[in-house]
């Protein structure tokens, strides 16, 4: 038994944990939880925790069925809602990776996907750090019920409400992430009625996959003390800016950042160019798992600095990519900001394809196009087409036939994922489209 584990032991003995709740997260994105008591542990340590693997979407087939979990005793974490303020007596968390009953790492585990390419990278002598800034809007609490959003307050970017909901929520759910070792960079009112905005510090990838399934949960637990509802929806509104997860990136070597170079245009060094390259080279096959919903491309072509056209730029919120020159001087600061993620995406499965294309992009040794400084959304389409600036996919349709397509996310997802995303998300595509919308009744209705 190594240190952590022993740690954890001890530690669930002397704050008195009863219940332990081991999490992992399904090919669409979703948390899954079960509870074991502490008498469970060392078990749990040595040999996983057995479960029916065919009753989770996209982890295996009926005839495979048989799953264990391991708990990775590095993301133990006490829960703060779940400690009662009486006896003291509370719950923690584990984050867990899927094995097959030989012990072998589960194909289809979205952590496991990341790790294989994190693995890759640091077989090339790099680390992967990521740092989301992740939107979310609050609403009305039956919002769920009616269907109907209605935001908890009038704000906009950056404004100060006083004694405002949002306020309360954002120290509250901020204190409640701290408490579980999730730092905060900062927070604030987004730009749409309700929408707020939290960032995560910078942190190695898996680390910051596993925070982001935290903070969504955290998120939706805080909301539920404060009586109001919290989405991660891409467009919970329609003429109101989408919920992003613009994704700063950077790869290290050692403590070098690989990204920067004095010398280079924005700083930039040529590994920091060709992994732009690449993000841009493959950008159309890795859209249907970064902006996985039918409702994500109302948020792509929604506008609100919704980015709609793959190209990079230094100070332009409207391209794809973004290099940010907030500390021009600070080797360490040089990064990468990809602006299409959805706060509602699967972030093991984003993040292992934004690694997989940037490293193709040096691996390869992508040149870079020229960079883009105007709104690219005021450009006529035959200016776009000189400048070979071309469209993310427009629907989840065009996405998935980029997807099947795409060599580097057979070899990146594995073909169990791709082909599980495939059949569900065609499904959503064909569910939405067979729909007749409230728009097409009050346009036709009346006058056909």
């Amino acid at each position: 038994m190594d240190r952590q584990q022993e740690f954890v032991l001890r530690s669930v003995e002397e704050r008195d944990i009863r219940f332990i709740r081991l999490w992992f997260t399904d090919v669409n994105g979703s948390l899954k939880s079960v509870a074991v008591a502490p008498a469970e542990l060392e078990s749990a340590f040595s040999e996983g925790i057995g479960f029916d693997g065919s009753a989770i979407e996209g982890l295996t087939r009926v005839s495979e069925a048989d799953m264990l979990m391991r708990p990775d005793p590095a993301t133990y974490q006490v829960l703060p809602w779940r400690t009662d303020a009486v006896s003291g007596q509370g719950t923690a968390r584990m984050f867990c990776d899927i094995l097959t009953p030989e012990g072998t790492p589960a194909a289809s585990d979205s952590r496991q996907v990341l790790k294989r390419v994190l693995a890759r990278a640091a077989d090339a002598g790099f680390t992967f750090y990521t740092h989301p800034e992740v939107e979310f809007y609050l609403l009305a609490d039956d919002a769920r019920k009616t269907g109907v959003p209605v935001p908890i307050d009038s704000g906009g970017f950056f404004d100060h409400v006083a004694r405002g909901e949002g306020q309360d929520f954002r120290r509250q759910a901020i204190s409640m992430l701290e408490a579980m070792g999730i730092s905060v960079e900062f927070s604030h009112h987004e730009a749409g009625p309700g929408q707020n905005e939290i960032d995560l510090r910078y942190a190695d990838a898996l680390s910051t996959a596993d925070n982001i399934m935290t903070f969504r949960t955290v998120i939706k637990e805080v909301a539920i003390q404060q009586g109001v509802y919290a989405t991660f929806m891409p467009k919970p509104m329609a003429g109101q800016p989408g919920s992003g997860m613009h994704t700063h990136m950077s790869l290290f070597e050692g403590d070098r950042n690989a990204f920067h170079d004095p010398g280079g245009q924005y700083g930039l060094s040529k590994t920091g160019r060709s992994f732009i390259a690449g993000l841009l080279h493959h950008a159309h096959e890795i859209t249907a798992v970064t902006n996985q919903y039918v409702n994500s491309y109302k948020r792509l072509w929604g506008g609100d600095e919704a980015p709609s056209y793959v190209c990079w730029g230094h100070n332009n919120r409207s391209a794809l990519v973004r290099v940010p020159m907030y500390k021009p001087r600070k080797a360490g600061a040089a990064r990468v900001e990809y602006r299409a993620l959805d706060s509602a995406a699967n972030p093991y499965l984003s993040f292992a394809l934004l690694l997989a294309a940037g490293l193709k992009g040096v691996e390869e040794g992508y040149e870079l196009p020229e960079p883009t400084d105007e709104d690219v959304t005021r450009m006529t389409p035959a200016e776009r087409k000189v400048m070979g600036i071309t469209p993310l996919p427009a629907s989840l349709d065009r996405a998935l036939t980029a997807l099947e397509a795409s060599d580097l996310v057979a070899e990146t997802l594995g073909e169990h994922v791709v082909d599980y995303l495939l059949r569900d998300k065609r499904e959503e595509w064909n569910q939405y489209r067979a729909q007749v919308t409230p728009y097409e009744l009050r346009r036709h209705l009346p006058v056909l």
